[in-house]
């Protein structure tokens, strides 16, 4: 049987919040200065965690995944402590793209209003 639909999002909050405070204040890799979890998914049983995470620095995206990536121990282990949870889910880290697709979107519908209007 899985969690109740309240308490998954209630924790998924809670990971969202920590795992950007841990980002911001426990880590020193200059990596992940521009970096955010932007959403977390929990799995229904609540044994796995995808963190979606984007940069504000689109060249940097690379070395921003491998830091993030390193860091995956370090943050479970003060997930634990910090919401004293005796199993803390896996976290897979997933590169969040709508913000791209949103910007892709907006690039065309510019380009079709330009066109509509005869600007080039």
């Amino acid at each position: 049987m899985g969690a109740s639909s309240g308490k998954k999002n209630i924790l998924s909050e809670k990971i969202l919040n920590a795992s950007n405070a841990f980002i911001r204040t426990s880590v020193s890799d200059s990596s992940l200065t521009f970096v955010s979890i932007t959403r977390v998914e929990l799995s229904d049983d609540l044994s796995n965690s995808k963190l979606y995470w984007d940069t504000f620095d689109a060249a940097k995206r690379g070395d921003s995944k491998k830091a993030i990536e390193s860091i995956t121990g370090k943050l479970r282990t003060h997930l634990s402590k910090l919401l004293k949870m005796r199993h803390v889910p896996t976290i897979t880290f997933v590169y969040d793209s709508q913000f791209d697709a949103e910007k892709k979107i907006d690039d065309l519908l510019d380009e079709e209003a330009k066109k509509g209007k005869g600007i080039s």
